[in-house]
């Protein structure tokens, strides 16, 4: 994967809130969060917002493929602090999905633990016996057309967790390249995943705060 030139995302980054203390930015589809192996791949979400804000530091992480909203730390101590936070797992989030098929149950809960799969990397996979736990809620927000718009509420964070997830119980994600049969990949030009609210505890004032941005599918 180091030699895959990523496709550069020419779209704006999005500022949904900001003070001196941190940002909330919508990323764009196809841009990295962290810049690439190759020289090639060094655009990316960071660099681009440290050419404004010097001090901006990375916190988390959404796949190249994904869309949505995420918080830059300003400084060291806020980075520590709010990295903090997602190590506890006292973030909520949520995202909005769009998967082949039309699933029956109004919501439910995935529960299937999660390793890499070494040898299709980067690909992950279900593995009962030394995958890691991972939990995700699901509630149906519409159907029809042979798919599912879903809001998801991940309670881990593993890589590809939500498209794995899905994957599982027999609805990929539209536009997955990485995990969807080929009839679902063509239905779309890019993953239908979106990061949709993101909710944390300021680092300096404790009060909480909720930030969302509407996906563009």
């Amino acid at each position: 994967m180091s030699d895959y030139l990523v496709p550069h995302s020419q779209e704006p980054i999005g500022i949904l809130y900001q003070d001196e203390h941190l940002l909330f930015v919508a990323k764009p589809h196809f841009l990295l969060s962290v810049p690439g192996k190759h020289p090639l791949n060094k655009d990316c979400l960071i660099s681009r917002l440290q050419q404004t804000y010097p001090n901006a530091r990375i916190v988390h992480r959404l796949d190249l493929d994904t869309s949505g909203t995420m918080v830059i730390a300003l400084g060291k101590e806020r980075h520590a602090e709010l990295s903090r936070q997602f190590r506890l797992r006292q973030v909520a989030k949520s995202y909005i999905a769009v998967v082949a098929g039309e699933i029956k149950e109004n919501a439910g809960t995935i529960d299937l633990p999660i390793r890499a799969d070494w040898e299709n990397r980067p690909r992950q996979k279900v593995c009962f016996e030394r995958g890691k736990p991972s939990v995700t809620h699901f509630t149906v927000i519409a159907r029809g057309n042979n798919s599912t718009r879903l809001r998801l509420h991940p309670v881990t964070g593993r890589s590809h967790q939500l498209r794995l997830h899905l994957l599982s119980i027999g609805h990929p994600i539209l536009g997955c390249d990485l995990y969807a049969d080929p009839e679902s990949l063509s239905r779309s030009d890019r993953l239908l995943l979106h990061a949709e609210r993101l909710a944390l505890k300021h680092p300096v004032t404790g009060q909480w705060l909720s930030i969302e941005s509407e996906p563009a599918f």
